[in-house]
């Protein structure tokens, strides 16, 4: 394979040599093999070696698939690693909130936000997440055809906003169903194209419908922030908890600060559970001894009853069928960091503005720490199994000082609906393959059609 030359970093590390990647053309360095297919170029670089250099356009890049140097990665950002510049499909759509906002302005807002996701208020919004579910399955009959996409989606929107606003639906739910899937396109299409080199004033046909986009997305948000601002009663949602949360110097968020965050949690509560459910449902109708597996975890743990939080701990199995979907189709493909000055990966001091990369994809499907890395196993997450996962061979959730704070809400929220449905149904997803797209998730790329099997 021929190899580029040219350093990102200033020396060789203790235990690490830094390989050259796929060679690159002038300017754009291997932004055309990215675009092309990201998952397929990140277990390409993989393969060349745990930490290998290439470009971004122009910016030099090194990629990271060790475990330990991803650790280093992320549990060293803020400190030694910068966010990076987001395109301005992103920022337009999710602002400057804690995913994004760097340094004091971070550090505030998590310190802000992280209250409403915390264990005790995730237990008082799951009674909420199963009757979202219950309610859809009591739709759905035997010999039934659904479009799991769509019914996902609109079951964990309908739990979203119920959690999140304190509504049942936003004002025009449909609406702001479709900006979200116009968002999630143009994000990943900026991001692994040629406009994620273009300055921010370029005009183009996605940053216009990226900006329909969010006026749509700002309005809903609007709306119902003033229903809330007008309510004036205390309300358990996540969004009244944001209204009334101060800082230490006692000042609340701003109008614009509340809607970043809310649809922060929005997309964080709704487009990646949605996401993690359809592959699950597709990975468990391609493995009857994997559905036979949960349906009895199901049927011995809950019975005939619906499952509650109390069940969360008790449904390991079902758990498992979470982590190995989020294994082998990770929701947030990838992260990256942009060197400080004095940062080191793998003992290895790294050039200020160089790019440091790590793809859950490719590291999740690394048969070094995953053995039949293809394969769908949820034993493997059994702890009396004996088989060992390194820590950050798995990172669905990031990890570090910048870990996801919708973390546990989004476990108890995904194995909640599954143990509701699953518990009644089978879903039978259409025979063929579906491969995965990146965009702001990492999403089908076409309808799932299955037929509801009654149990």
């Amino acid at each position: 394979m021929p190899m580029e030359t040219g350093a990102a970093v200033d020396a060789e590390p203790r235990g690490h040599r830094i390989v050259p990647g796929p060679r690159g053309l002038p300017l754009l360095g291997n932004l055309p093999q990215f675009a092309k297919d990201p998952l397929a170029f990140f277990e390409r670089l993989r393969g060349c070696g745990d930490m290998v250099r290439w470009r971004f356009g122009p910016h030099p890049c090194v990629f990271v698939a060790d475990p330990e140097c991803i650790g280093e990665l992320l549990a060293e950002t803020e400190r030694s690693f910068d966010q990076p510049a987001l395109g301005i499909a992103f920022r337009t759509v999710m602002g400057n909130g804690v995913v994004v906002a760097r340094g004091a302005d971070w550090r505030r807002k998590r310190s802000l936000v992280q209250p409403s996701v915390r264990p005790k208020q995730v237990r008082s919004y799951a009674s909420t997440m199963a009757a979202g579910a219950v309610e859809l399955a009591d739709t759905w009959a035997g010999g039934e055809r659904v479009d799991v996409k769509r019914e996902m989606s609109a079951l964990t929107q309908k739990i979203a906003v119920r959690t999140i606003f304190g509504v049942d639906t936003p004002a025009d739910s449909e609406a702001m169903g479709r900006a979200m899937d116009v968002a999630q396109t143009e994000i990943g299409k900026e991001f692994a194209g040629i406009g994620a080199l273009l300055p921010d004033w370029v005009p183009t046909p996605g940053r216009a419908r990226i900006k329909k986009a969010a006026a749509v997305i700002d309005a809903e948000v609007g709306r119902v922030v003033a229903r809330h601002r007008d309510g004036g009663d205390e309300r358990p949602d996540l969004l009244s908890r944001l209204l009334t949360a101060v800082d230490e110097t006692g000042a609340h968020l701003t109008d614009r600060e509340i809607r970043d965050e809310a649809v922060t949690l929005y997309i964080g509560g709704h487009e990646t559970t949605s996401s993690t459910l359809v592959w699950a449902w597709y990975l468990l109708s391609r493995n009857p001894g994997a559905r036979a597996a949960l349906t009895e975890e199901l049927d011995r743990v809950i019975g005939g009853r619906e499952p509650g939080f109390d069940d969360f701990a008790r449904l390991t199995y079902t758990q498992a069928v979470i982590k190995e979907t989020l294994r082998l189709y990770p929701t947030i493909w990838l992260v990256t960091g942009v060197a400080k000055e004095g940062a080191r990966i793998g003992g290895v001091p790294m050039a200020k503005g160089t790019r440091v990369w790590s793809s859950q994809w490719a590291t999740h499907r690394d048969a070094r720490w995953f053995p039949e890395p293809e394969a769908f196993r949820p034993e493997r997450w059994d702890a009396e199994a004996g088989e060992e996962i390194a820590q950050y061979a798995w990172f669905p959730f990031g990890g570090g000082p910048r870990a996801c704070l919708g973390t546990r809400f989004a476990m108890v929220e995904a194995v909640l609906i599954l143990a509701v449905i699953a518990r009644r149904f089978d879903l039978d997803v259409d025979p063929g393959a579906i491969g995965p797209v990146p965009t702001l998730t990492l999403q089908p790329d076409r309808e799932v059609m299955a037929t509801v099997r009654a149990r």
